[in-house]
């Protein structure tokens, strides 16, 4: 079975279930600002993938940072066009190099957002062009390492005079944690990768 029907396959099963996803706020969504991310996984016969992204640390918002390319949903926009519209202009990732499977659990974070992932799937080989202002590097972090709960490390912290409860999981030097962990995790209960 190819990645492609794989994952439609476990995207459809997974979203039909009701389960309990993880997000750092229950505001309602029209209280928080629209946002989306691309979740592309690269579409390798041996190890397939995630890319994602370290945010220049110059940035005002999450220096720094891992993350997938995303960002603000614009006016008249669905979460898939502005996923795959930030994709492009923080990685040059073309439209039609994109299979989209889909949209998942929306994700509400402390910072005001309501973050759809977008599913979807990106040849092994597609040439990337990084936008210096946006990211200061990538990699990818392949999806039965990041899927696999053994991987998941809970922390706790203070933040805006509040306990805060994050995942964190560190793949090669890379530390993957907070939001893009959050979706991550919440991702992993909805397609059963290892199952």
């Amino acid at each position: 079975m190819s990645l492609i029907a794989r994952l439609e396959r476990l995207h459809a099963e997974g979203h039909a279930r009701a389960l309990d996803v993880r997000s750092e706020v229950n505001r309602p969504d029209h209280e928080l600002r629209p946002a989306a991310v691309l979740a592309a996984i690269t579409e390798r016969d041996d190890r397939p993938g995630f890319l994602l992204i370290h945010r220049p640390s110059n940035m005002r918002s999450h220096p720094g940072q891992v993350a997938f390319p995303g960002g603000k949903i614009d006016p008249g926009e669905t979460p898939v066009e502005a996923a795959l519209r930030e994709a492009y202009e923080e990685l040059g990732i073309h439209e039609r190099d994109v299979t989209v499977i889909g949209p998942s659990d929306v994700y509400r974070t402390g910072s005001g957002y309501a973050i759809t992932p977008v599913i979807a799937v990106v040849p092994p080989d597609i040439r990337l062009s990084p936008s210096p202002t946006e990211v200061a590097k990538w990699f990818e972090a392949p999806v039965d390492f990041v899927f696999d709960p053994a991987n998941h490390t809970h922390h706790s912290a203070f933040w805006q005079g509040a306990e805060r409860r994050y995942i964190e999981i560190m793949w090669q030097e890379h530390r993957i944690w907070g939001v893009t962990a959050g979706i991550i995790a919440n991702l992993a209960q909805r397609i059963d990768w290892h199952g």
